[in-house]
């Protein structure tokens, strides 16, 4: 089912969703099982799975480094494939432009309509580890909106090159990110929502935001989006913080605040159970204010573990 569609049929009810990445080359999916297991009982109607960037490592051969190309979490669709068969619950796997030329976005796509999978998430995606800026991979999309006009036209039968008579066309429901705060590449923020529509008119049905860590940015965010006639949910994205790296991390590689007394409440703690804590409390403070606006949805970045995000549901049920 399309997330707009479940949406829908919540009447006004928030519902609940989070976001998992890949294990490592390597790893058992049982350990992503064991994670997804304990948010079950919660009724997520949909959960998101990241995609990772390829990316360069050095291998040494005779004495000499190999520059190689590898991808250190694939499986995307496998993983969207395996949750949607053992849970019956929908799942979007997330569609980037770095990293991916046009016709492998088409064969993607071809092969999430195969498995029945109803949505995805457009994004750009992130710069290499060595590049300072996104550079479009040769062959692929430079903006998400190319994306999303991508998916859409697969969604009226065109393909990219070949000419065809299609008997069952594709019908995503696409998803796109906002940034409550801008970009981190956009001169502001009237700029970035300039962009955000610009994806919205090419045929996003929703959006979800980037974290925050203070509501207000993220109402802000909604009445700005709605002044600039972006009229499609706008899905909250929350993240718990939960080690004292986060107070540098997150602000660095996301570039969003921290409010003053979470910043406190974190630096007082004295090690990372505590800091743990500390962020299930504030996520849950967080997610209380949104819910009594009824927002539509409610959004976890939980890379991968449960506890902390079990925890917040349990708080809100």
């Amino acid at each position: 089912m399309k997330i707009i569609d479940h949406i829908k049929q919540a009447k006004d009810e928030t519902l609940f969703s989070f976001e998992i990445i890949p294990p490592k080359k390597g790893n058992n999916i049982q350990e992503l099982y064991s994670n997804i297991d304990p948010l079950i009982e919660f009724d997520p109607p949909f959960i998101d799975v990241t995609t990772s960037r390829e990316e360069y490592v050095y291998i040494d051969k005779d004495g000499l480094l190999d520059r190689k190309i590898t991808r250190m979490r694939p499986g995307t669709l496998g993983i969207c494939a395996a949750i949607k068969h053992k849970y019956n619950i929908d799942t979007v796997p997330h569609v980037l432009c770095g990293g991916f030329t046009k016709e492998e976005t088409e064969y993607l796509l071809v092969d999430c309509h195969y498995l029945g999978i109803d949505n995805v998430m457009a994004l750009r995606g992130d710069a290499m580890s060595h590049q300072k800026y996104f550079q479009p991979t040769k062959g692929g999309h430079s903006y998400a909106k190319e994306l999303v006009n991508q998916i859409q036209n697969l969604n009226k039968g065109k393909y990219l090159h070949d000419v065809t008579e299609v008997d069952h066309k594709s019908d995503f429901c696409i998803g796109v990110a906002g940034y409550p705060e801008k970009h981190i590449e956009a001169p502001s923020l009237q700029t970035d929502l300039k962009r955000l529509k610009e994806k919205v008119d090419a045929g996003a049905d929703y959006v979800v935001t980037q974290m925050f860590f203070d509501n207000k940015k993220y109402f802000e965010f909604v009445a700005a989006a709605r002044a600039a006639k972006i009229e499609v949910p706008i899905i909250p994205g929350l993240k718990p913080l939960s080690t004292l790296k986060h107070l540098q991390l997150l602000p660095h590689a996301f570039k969003v605040d921290l409010p003053e007394p979470l910043i406190e409440a974190v630096s007082s703690c004295k090690n990372n159970k505590a800091v743990r804590q500390v962020g299930i409390e504030w996520c849950i403070e967080q997610s209380k204010e949104l819910l009594a606006a009824n927002v539509p949805v409610l959004h976890y970045y939980s890379m991968g573990k449960s506890d902390n995000i079990k925890a917040i549901f349990s708080a809100l049920k």
